[in-house]
């Protein structure tokens, strides 16, 4: 992966990870679904800012993550992609004080490992 294209997938990466939070912020102003307030709550998605926003980032990341695909091959894209999850999990802490436990911790260290070696250029 060249200099210009981990740019490209780094910014396809960090608009997923602003949609994550932005939809976490907003799915947090919503409150639970359940059955009795299930339509009142599709309507608060279509007013809550922060899910338009949320939902704005994710558009914007897969574009720009297309543009990535036109000079990356779908074999290292695809799988690089899990990164998100590592800066999902870290967002969760230190935004939204989630707790990480052990198991989770080595699951990221692994699919860091995995990333690492998907993109390494022989």
């Amino acid at each position: 992966m060249t200099l210009p294209e981990f740019g490209l997938f780094l910014i396809a990466i960090l608009m997923s990870v602003a949609g994550q939070w932005l939809l976490k912020a907003g799915a947090l102003k919503l409150g639970q679904v359940n059955t009795s307030n299930f339509s009142s709550h599709v309507l608060g998605i279509l007013t809550n800012p922060e899910l338009l926003m949320g939902l704005t980032c994710y558009g914007l990341g897969a574009i720009v993550y297309i543009l990535v695909l036109t000079r990356v091959k779908l074999s290292v894209a695809g799988p690089a992609a899990a990164v998100v999850y590592v800066f999902t999990v870290l967002l969760g802490y230190f935004v939204f004080q989630e707790p990480i436990p052990l198991s989770r911790v080595i699951g990221l260290g692994l699919i860091t490992c995995g990333v690492l070696l998907v993109i390494w250029k022989s």
